[in-house]
C-alpha cells in the first residue's frame, strides 16, 4: 500500500513538472522591417562670377660681387617697389613679404670655366590687389620701380557667398525636377525626402604667369583679362517612392 502511494506521488510530481514545461512561453516572432523603395537624383547649378580681386607675387632680383652690396640694391629697390605700389593705391595690410633670400651664384663664360662668384639677394612680396581696372598700370609701376620677377597673376572672387547660396538653390532645383520626370516615366509617386548631401565644387581662380624680365616688361605695356570663373554646386536627393 504504501509503495503504491509513492508511485502515485512520482507520477503526480512529473505530470506537474511536464506541465511547467509546456507552459513555457516561445520568443514572439520579430516583425520584418518595411522594405523602403527610393529613388537618389543629382543635380547640378551653376554660377557665373566675375573675378573682383587679384594676388600677385613681385620680387626684386639683385647680384653683386659684394653681398653686402646687394643686399643694399635690392633693399633699395624693393622699398621703392613698395613705395610705387602704394602709390597705385595698394594698402599697407594687402603687402606680404613671403621670401627673402641670399645665395652665391657662379656664372659660367663662353669657354665653360667658372668665373667669379657673386652674391644673389630675392625679395618676394605677395600684393593683394583690389581694383582690377588699374592692375596693368600697377604692373608697368611695378616694374618702373625695379621689379623683375612677377609671377602667378591669381584672379578670385573676394565674396562668394551669395553665388554660392545661388548655386545650391538652382541644383536643388535642377535635382527636383529630375526626380520627378524620373517619377512620371517609372509610374511612381514621389515621397518624402530621406537624405540629401551637396557637394561645392569652389573654382579655381584664373592664372596668368608673367614672369617676364624686366627689360622686356619695361618695353610693353601689361594687358590683363580676369575673364570670367565657374562655381559648381552638386546636389544629391534620395526620395521615397510609392
Amino acid at each position: 500500500m504504501r509503495n503504491k502511494f509513492f508511485i502515485v506521488s512520482i507520477l503526480m510530481v512529473l505530470a506537474v513538472l511536464l506541465s511547467a514545461c509546456g507552459s513555457v512561453a516561445l520568443p514572439a516572432a520579430q516583425p520584418q522591417p518595411a522594405v523602403v523603395r527610393n529613388l537618389s537624383v543629382s543635380g547640378a547649378g551653376q554660377v557665373t562670377l566675375k573675378p573682383d580681386i587679384a594676388y600677385i607675387y613681385i620680387g626684386v632680383h639683385t647680384e653683386d660681387p659684394s653681398a653686402a652690396d646687394a643686399v643694399a640694391k635690392n633693399n633699395a629697390d624693393t622699398q621703392k617697389l613698395i613705395d610705387a605700389l602704394k602709390a597705385q593705391g595698394v594698402a599697407a595690410d594687402d603687402l606680404r613679404t613671403t621670401n627673402f633670400s641670399i645665395w652665391t651664384n657662379t656664372p659660367y663664360g663662353a669657354d665653360g670655366l667658372p668665373g667669379a662668384p657673386v652674391y644673389a639677394v630675392d625679395n618676394t612680396v605677395y600684393v593683394t590687389v583690389r581694383d582690377l581696372a588699374g592692375l596693368g598700370d600697377l604692373l608697368d609701376a611695378a616694374v618702373q620701380a625695379g621689379a623683375n620677377n612677377i609671377n602667378s597673376i591669381q584672379f578670385d572672387v573676394a565674396d562668394k557667398t551669395q553665388a554660392m547660396a545661388d548655386a545650391r538653390k538652382a541644383a536643388v532645383a535642377a535635382a527636383k525636377t529630375q526626380a520627378q520626370e524620373l517619377a512620371d516615366a517609372a509610374g511612381v509617386s514621389l515621397g518624402e525626402i530621406q537624405t540629401i548631401s551637396y557637394f561645392d565644387s569652389v573654382p579655381y581662380p584664373v592664372f596668368d604667369g608673367v614672369g617676364r624680365g624686366g627689360g622686356q616688361a619695361e618695353a610693353m605695356s601689361v594687358p590683363i583679362n580676369p575673364g570670367t570663373m565657374q562655381l559648381t554646386v552638386t546636389v544629391t536627393i534620395s526620395y521615397e517612392i510609392k
